[in-house]
């Protein structure tokens, strides 16, 4: 299979795969990965790509989730619309008038969310937010029969709608699903450059399962690479839109890969942070750092598997996550790339024994 960067970027962002319904995008993921690494599986959807090189450990986890925020249809009323449950952290105030997909049985269906119109609500009531239990999907539909017949159950998949977008400025990307396809992009990149370079170990790059909803595939993911170091590669709020002080968001668009010095998951690893910054340096790889007080990413439980596992988080700022549309930098991209192959290169038996204070 001929390998385009931006054709994988636009196939794994366009796929469709919200927590615990993750095979749309796991099938673009392991396609492209089975170019590059021996491809495996675990029960909960996980996808698992190893790399070796010249030795078998230390084993280096990198991992990306292939989850995007979305939801799940609870329940069909008489009158065809469609009552739903978030899967992931939405805020309401981005989710009315947008288009979805409900994925039935039957394939796709398109459909709106939608609530009460501003013209028949009181004026007190147009100063509040819309709550998500005032909403409802419309799929079209006349009645519940209708929207059985076209294969709609409770349960179903829903998906955003957004299209992969190269924008006026070319290195400015946008699509539906960047947290957490930047991660899984990324990782497979990685593997492929490794495939061209030496490394002292086994990578092992990982798209994993039911992030967005508790960590939940990155515990079963990592007892299976049972990890001797790892990251987690996951976007990070930029904060270079109007509205957003250095003190809320240090990440720039366009200005490298974030270092995550802190979330609510994870307190990073000293020494292998340190291994980090010190590549970056010396290789002059533009690179930014930040702490994100709230939420947390797949390294929140990586680093706890058995004794414990040194773990950091690298990320890309990113515009608008957790919507139906977000943008970063094609150059922050390739950075953080670049990084990573280089932080492996570096990662043998006696700085893995030193970072893990052996």
């Amino acid at each position: 299979m001929a390998y385009d960067l931006m054709t994988m970027l636009e196939e794994i962002t366009n796929a469709p795969g919200v927590p615990g319904f993750e095979e749309p995008a796991a099938e673009v993921m392991r396609r492209y990965l089975g170019g590059f690494a021996d491809v495996s599986r675990d029960t909960l959807g996980s996808v698992i790509g190893r790399k070796r090189g010249r030795a078998d450990s230390p084993r280096v986890m990198i991992a990306g989730h292939l989850d995007e925020i979305g939801m799940m249809v609870t329940q069909i009323r008489e009158d065809g619309f469609l009552k739903f449950q978030t899967l992931g952290g939405w805020w309401e105030q981005v989710m009315l008038a947008q288009r979805v997909h409900i994925f039935s049985r039957n394939g796709p269906l398109v459909g709106v969310i939608g609530s009460k119109p501003p013209h028949i609500l009181n004026m007190e009531e147009r100063k509040k937010v819309v709550e998500m239990k005032a909403m409802f999907i419309d799929i079209g539909a006349q009645s519940r029969e209708e929207a059985e017949a076209w294969g709609v159950r409770p349960g179903d998949p829903v998906v955003p709608v957004s299209a992969f977008t190269v924008m006026k400025n070319e290195k400015m990307l946008m699509a539906k699903a960047w947290d957490n396809r930047f991660g899984c992009a990324a990782a497979i990149e990685i593997a492929r450059q490794l495939g061209e370079v030496d490394h002292p170990n086994s990578v092992y790059v990982v798209g994993t399962a039911q992030e967005e909803v508790g960590l939940r595939g990155a515990r079963t993911a990592a007892h299976l690479v049972d990890p001797d170091v790892a990251f987690a590669l996951d976007v990070g709020i930029a904060g270079d839109t109007p509205g957003i002080s250095s003190e809320e968001a240090q990440g720039r668009v366009g200005k490298g890969p974030v270092i995550l010095l802190y979330d609510r998951s994870m307190i990073p690893h000293l020494r292998l942070r340190n291994l980090v910054i010190e590549t970056a340096e010396a290789m002059e790889i533009p690179h930014q750092f930040d702490a994100v007080p709230g939420g947390g990413t797949d390294a929140g439980q990586i680093h706890l598997l058995k004794g414990g596992v040194p773990s950091l988080v690298i990320g890309v700022p990113t515009r608008y996550i957790h919507s139906h549309a977000s943008i970063l930098h094609l150059d922050d991209f390739e950075h953080a790339v670049r990084l990573m192959v280089e932080v492996v290169k570096r990662l043998d038996e006696r700085t893995v024994a030193q970072i893990r204070g052996a």
